[in-house]
């Protein structure tokens, strides 16, 4: 039974035919998946069946008493939401059915009525419509979509556009439409409110439609498809990976109809004129009939869509060099921000923000990494401090030989008024206009387009833009934040195919999980203040974080396998207490005392009673000295196993047989330093 019809629904905009002859209709609990290309009409289409737009011609039948709850990509907050004291009650107002229940049910209590029917029945339907759970649900929809209980107390006007948006969606959430209509719900969103927001809606018994670019959102939340093209509407069914595969299919049989049909009205052409020829004139009729016939049938081939096109080399200065192995490298880098001049008080000293710390990271040549976490963990700040944005608050960062680095941000610059998009690419790289609107044309501005303003382009003609500004000079290190953000499936696939062959090594931020699990073979997980590095692909992590993995523990694993000596402490501190007495050894820095005699190893072993204790100075000499050691060995044989992974050295084996050689010195040197360590802690003054 359809709860909402659209018959002959078109819509224009002065010459413009924005949707034509629509005819569409939603049953009860459908889940339906609205894509299409940006400019498409999705947002108009969601607007006319919310009954926000009329259609110019065509009508739309909603069953009686439907109730139906939008939410646009740029949030529409009314005036009682923004009037709330704080969020929670302005979330809490979109079950305002159930508040005006309540109300009554706490009035007939007042009066004494509640032995009457009209109570029972009134209490019961509250019931069975999840009144007596609402503050529950509440509460359950702003944790889900990543609001701290601090943002809870904020008043709506106080929130961020974004914040605003997500705020707009736990309402909806709550008050639990029979239609919901979402335009693009995945925008402001983090990974972890996507997937809560996944499984309330798979959860869901009323009908949805969703128009969205997020292809892994609508394969776990749609099980029908309408595609939106050349302003018509076609269904398909099951969910976006379903619609794809059936699209292909369905386009591949539509070209070579077309084919076929164009090779038969080019053979029956040919054939009239050879019988016209031979003056076989009732031969010449007949095909000539058959002509018209094919000529009156109507086997369009699919249109052609245009696709972005990303250059494989820079407008100038031709392809990217060769980088270093290790493209980038962080050691105990703590990433933030500088206190703003004037805003500490007077006579305290600024203190930085900390935002994260990143023990050690290395990236090598070729490496595809996505850096993922929830908002506000400090992705978006450790790449700019990677991309010399912000300066590093502690720690070292280093860049390998012919690192070239080519940087996306996702907060774009506020363009100059009256700049077009043929004039920023003129200002940002020194070409001609003829062939600045060559390699334009690759971002699909073709034409009228590049002589439009910056400041008026959408967000998806911006974001092409800015992909483009990027390209101007060759890259051998892409370090992109959201390349993907209000770009359509199209775009999205042409830069994952792109990124997919380049050569070049890749930090990327983002919330795509089809994205990420497509192009990045590593992550870089930031959660918590500390940032982690992953060795696998989104579903990977996803899985390996529902096993128990967490960020902090990756970070002390890497800590004891680059620092080993650190397992050995409690072991030391164990034999001094009266357990096993530790192996030690020799060396220069720790001479063998008369208490230890060599192994037929080499190693010493403990025979008698420790040396004696060292001096302070003594102590803290060695210590020092040993510690030093130890960090460079383990750095070292850190750098030695990266070098082994790379396939040039694998492939190399004159370069392989001497790192391998190297690495066993080195693993034995750590080993001396280690037990060079035990021995001086035994002395300890």
């Amino acid at each position: 039974m359809s709860i909402l019809r659209l018959t002959g629904v078109s819509r224009e905009v002065g010459t413009l035919v924005i949707l034509d002859q629509i005819d569409a209709s939603i049953a009860l609990g459908d889940r339906i998946g609205l894509v299409g290309p940006n400019g498409a009409g999705k947002t108009t289409l969601l607007r006319i069946a919310a009954g926000a737009d009329e259609p110019d011609r065509g009508q739309v039948a909603r069953k009686r008493g439907l109730s139906i709850g939008l939410l646009a990509q740029e949030a529409h907050l009314d005036e009682r939401f923004m009037a709330a004291p704080d969020l929670r009650t302005a979330v809490r107002h979109g079950a305002a059915h159930l508040e005006r229940m309540a109300d009554e049910l706490a009035g007939l209590e007042r009066d004494g009525r509640v032995t009457e029917p009209h109570y029972a029945e009134l209490q019961h339907r509250f019931e069975v419509l999840g009144g007596y759970t609402l503050d529950q649900r509440v509460d359950a929809a702003l944790s889900g979509l990543g609001f701290t209980p601090e943002d809870v107390a904020r008043p709506p006007a106080s929130l961020s556009g974004g914040e605003q948006t997500r705020a707009a969606l736990a309402r909806l959430v709550i008050a639990d439409p029979d239609l919901l209509l979402l335009d693009e719900p995945t925008n402001h969103l983090d990974l972890g409110a996507l997937e809560w927001l996944e499984e309330h809606l798979r959860r869901r018994a009323g009908s949805l439609v969703v128009a969205s670019h997020d292809r892994a959102f609508l394969d776990a939340t749609v099980t029908r498809v309408w595609e939106l093209r050349d302003r018509r509407i076609t269904a398909f069914r099951g969910d976006y990976s379903a619609y794809h595969r059936q699209r292909e299919e369905r386009d591949a049989r539509a070209l070579k109809d077309a084919d076929t049909h164009g090779a038969s009205i080019a053979r029956e052409q040919e054939l009239v004129q050879r019988y016209r020829s031979h003056r076989k004139f009732s031969k010449m009729h007949e095909h000539e009939a058959r002509l018209e016939r094919l000529q009156a049938e109507v086997v369009a081939a699919p249109k052609a869509t245009r696709r972005l096109r990303l250059p494989g080399s820079g407008l100038v200065g031709g392809g990217p060099s060769r980088s270093g192995e290790i493209v980038v490298r962080v050691d105990d880098l703590v990433v933030g921000y500088l206190p703003v001049p004037g805003s500490h008080a007077l006579g305290s000293p600024p203190t930085p923000t900390r935002v994260a710390t990143a023990p050690f990271l290395a990236a090598r040549r070729g490496d595809r990494i996505g850096i993922v976490g929830p908002n506000g963990a400090g992705k978006t700040t450790l790449l700019r401090t990677i991309a010399g944005d912000l300066p590093p608050l502690d720690g070292s960062l280093t860049f390998g030989s012919g690192a070239q680095l080519g940087y996306l941000a996702q907060l774009r610059a506020a363009a100059i008024p009256g700049a077009t998009v043929l004039d920023a690419l003129l200002e940002a790289v020194p070409v001609t206009a003829g062939e600045g609107r060559s390699y334009l044309a690759r971002f699909l501005f073709r034409g009228d387009d590049v002589m439009k303003e910056v400041r008026l382009l959408s967000g998806g003609e911006r974001s092409r833009l800015e992909l483009a500004l990027l390209g101007v000079t060759a890259s051998n290190l892409f370090l992109l934040d959201e390349p993907t953000n209000h770009l359509d499936v199209g775009a999205r696939e042409a830069i994952e195919a792109f990124l997919a062959d380049s050569p070049a090594t890749i930090l990327v931020v983002s919330h795509d999980r089809r994205f990420l699990d497509t192009i990045c073979e590593r992550l870089w997980v930031v959660d918590g203040g500390l940032v982690a590095s992953f060795d696998g692909r989104y579903r990977a992590w996803r899985e390996a974080v529902a096993n128990g993995w967490t960020v902090t523990s990756a970070v002390e694993q890497e800590r004891l396998r680059l620092h080993p000596i650190a397992r050995h402490a409690g072991r030391s501190r164990s034999a001094v207490d009266g357990g096993a007495p530790p192996v030690v050894a020799a060396s220069a820095e720790v001479p063998a005392t008369a208490g230890t005699l060599a192994g037929p190893t080499g190693r010493a072993r403990s025979t008698g009673p420790r040396g004696p204790r060292l001096s302070k100075d003594a102590y803290r000499r060695q210590r020092e000295t040993i510690d030093a050691e130890l960090t460079r060995l383990g750095l070292r044989k850190n750098h030695l196993e990266l070098s082994m992974g790379d396939p040039a050295v694998q492939a190399n084996f004159v370069e392989l047989r001497r790192i391998t050689s190297e690495l066993a010195d080195v693993a034995v040197a750590l080993t001396a330093a280690e037990d060079a360590w035990l021995q001086v802690e035994e002395r300890a003054p």
